[in-house]
């Protein structure tokens, strides 16, 4: 890799630039406050010397597990700037989760958020024998371990950051493990700069604006989300955090960030509860023709140009719902990004037809994030983009997607075996999923490799396009489309208990359900169609085990825990 710097480059050069700059915006005790980039370097170095004088060294991994807040970039940068390594956790891991990443990384010392935190590690304290500190964030960890460094000189920092490279390792981001073990991606301080580079080249409309800003509520131990926060120092878009998704929107509407980003399941929590609030207040039949022209409005611009007629019903209802739609993101969002799962056309067409272009991209943890992604001037609505600068992308014969870039990560941490089952020597990086490119280069995912369905009559079945159609309904949480080997197609399907707390028996709900089913089956052969479903009794969840904390459906524990379910499906 030619030399791309390291992560603390883009603070020192803001720094150099305007000390002054607002970088941050802090939600303390109800309200916000601009933090600069003098004051967060400042904080930094202070906390780096703590690390420093206690006893961590370049190389060590250092294990941080906070929901996302502003001192998790605070430490985040700390430990990349003395030559450690960042080891997240997801602040909803259970006990045994984290000390399995405790002991893989063997973490010398950890910060976690609060008081729970703490318990949970000691749990497991017996499981990672070199972890040699603890600080916890609620209890003051910021000023604590800067208090330990207090007799660092600041050639010590520099010495430390000075030292750093592009091929220095940045942190072990593990994969959220829909399968097995958790295995810890190994991303150096070069992939994150280049696709930080890549990224903002070609989205200058997100990142080079004046007021340009973003609020943070994705888990930071996501990848996803911490590209976007490096991203945002380095573009000096101003950056919030928040975790507290009950309170989102009134920390959209105080923020007034002008991207976001999110995974689909958000956009589609924002499209339900406007319709089930539309249907409330008695305007359901409204808001339906509202969301209908929306949709025929963006189909419109791919052909061309919308109809006179089209301009003025979208007029309309730009004034009756559309704007209203729009300040609960908070009033100036100009785009956002969706990444983690598929957006599904549906959704996309709705969120350009009400003013808010969702540029979906696809990546993995393995790549840094984005490997392409849809930008404001190169837009295909039912594809993830081009491929990101100077990425490469092919098809292999089993029509798998694959990958070479500077993105991409190094291997698995102390897993030689599975990292030779996903790159090759030549650097080509195997996804996992199956896609296809266009003439264009615009990139299509079409499924999941290993989640292909094939019936017993040999019909391949993509599982993907049914369930995120299913989960359109209002009432509808999650799916699960089954029928691997059988004579049919089936699925599970969860309810949304905040949309519905009614009897889950209720002939009625059964007969909305099956409007879910047909509308996906519309979209695919008498052969792929879903012929039966089960409502399930509770939703799935990270709570119960079956999302992971990127909220992606846990396929293989679903189908061991309701393989009975599921045989019912095919037997009854």
């Amino acid at each position: 890799m030619t030399n791309l710097g390291n992560l603390t480059d883009d603070v020192r050069d803001r720094l150099a630039a305007n000390a002054d700059a607002i970088a941050f915006s802090r939600n303390t005790e109800g309200s916000w406050r601009d933090v600069t980039i003098g004051e967060f370097h400042q904080q930094v170095i202070d906390v780096a010397k703590g690390l420093i004088a206690a006893g961590v060294n370049p190389a060590d991994r250092v294990a941080l597990l906070s929901k996302t807040r502003y001192e998790w970039t605070v430490f985040d940068f700390a430990i990349l700037w003395i030559g450690a390594i960042t080891v997240p956790i997801y602040e909803t891991s259970s006990a045994d989760q984290i000390g399995w990443i405790l002991q893989n990384s063997g973490a010398v010392a950890g910060i976690v958020e609060n008081a729970g935190h703490i318990e949970r590690v000691h749990q497991v304290r017996g499981d990672a024998p070199e972890l040699r500190h603890l600080w916890s964030i609620d209890a003051g960890a910021i000023a604590e371990v800067s208090t330990l460094g207090v007799d660092i000189a600041d050639d010590e920092v520099e010495r430390r950051r000075a030292a750093l490279t592009s091929d220095t390792l940045a942190t072990l981001v593990y994969t959220s493990g829909t399968t097995g073990r958790p295995k810890g991606c190994k991303l150096t301080h070069g992939n994150f700069r280049f696709e930080l580079g890549s990224a903002i080249d070609m989205m200058p409309e997100l990142f080079d604006e004046d007021d340009a800003s973003t609020l943070l509520f994705l888990p930071l131990a996501h990848v996803f989300a911490r590209i976007i926060a490096f991203g945002a120092i380095r573009a000096g878009a101003k950056l919030g955090h928040t975790a507290d998704v009950t309170d989102l929107v009134t920390h959209l509407g105080e923020f007034h960030p002008t991207f976001i980003l999110a995974v689909p399941r958000v956009f589609e929590k924002v499209f339900n509860s406007a319709s089930q609030k539309a249907y409330a207040d008695g305007k359901g039949k409204v808001f339906d023709r509202a969301a209908a022209i929306a949709i025929a409005y963006s189909k419109a611009q791919d052909k061309g140009k919308p109809g006179i007629a089209l301009r003025a019903k979208h007029a309309l209802f730009d004034k009756l719902v559309f704007a209203k739609l729009r300040e609960v993101l908070g009033g100036k969002v100009a785009f956002a990004i969706s990444g983690g799962a598929p957006l599904g056309d549906r959704l996309a067409h709705f969120y350009r037809g009400i003013g808010v272009p969702v540029l979906e991209g696809y990546g993995l943890t393995e790549s840094t994030a984005a490997l392409c992604v849809n930008t404001p001037t190169e837009f295909r609505i039912g594809t993830v983009g081009k491929a990101l600068g100077s990425t490469e992308v092919r098809v292999a014969g089993d029509g798998e997607l694959h990958f070479r870039g500077n993105q991409i990560f190094t291997g698995y941490w102390r897993n030689d075996e599975a990292t030779n089952l996903v790159l090759d020597k030549d650097g080509w990086f195997s996804t996992g999923d199956l896609g296809e490119v266009d003439g264009d280069g615009f990139v299509k995912v079409t499924g999941r490799k290993k989640e292909i369905l094939v019936t017993a009559g040999g019909k391949n079945v993509a599982p993907a396009v049914l369930e995120d159609r299913v989960r359109s309904h209002p009432l509808i949480s999650q799916c699960l489309v089954v029928g691997d080997g059988k004579p049919f197609i089936a699925a599970l399907v969860t309810i949304d208990p905040e949309a519905y707390d009614g009897d889950l028996d209720s002939p009625d709900l059964r007969v909305e359900m099956q409007k879910a089913v047909d509308k996906a089956n519309s979209l695919v052969s008498k052969a792929e169609s879903i012929r039966r479903f089960q409502i399930m009794p509770e939703d799935w969840t990270e709570e119960n085990g079956y999302l992971t904390p990127s909220l992606k459906v846990k396929r293989n524990v679903i189908m061991r825990d309701y393989h009975d379910v599921i045989e019912a499906l095919f037997t009854r």
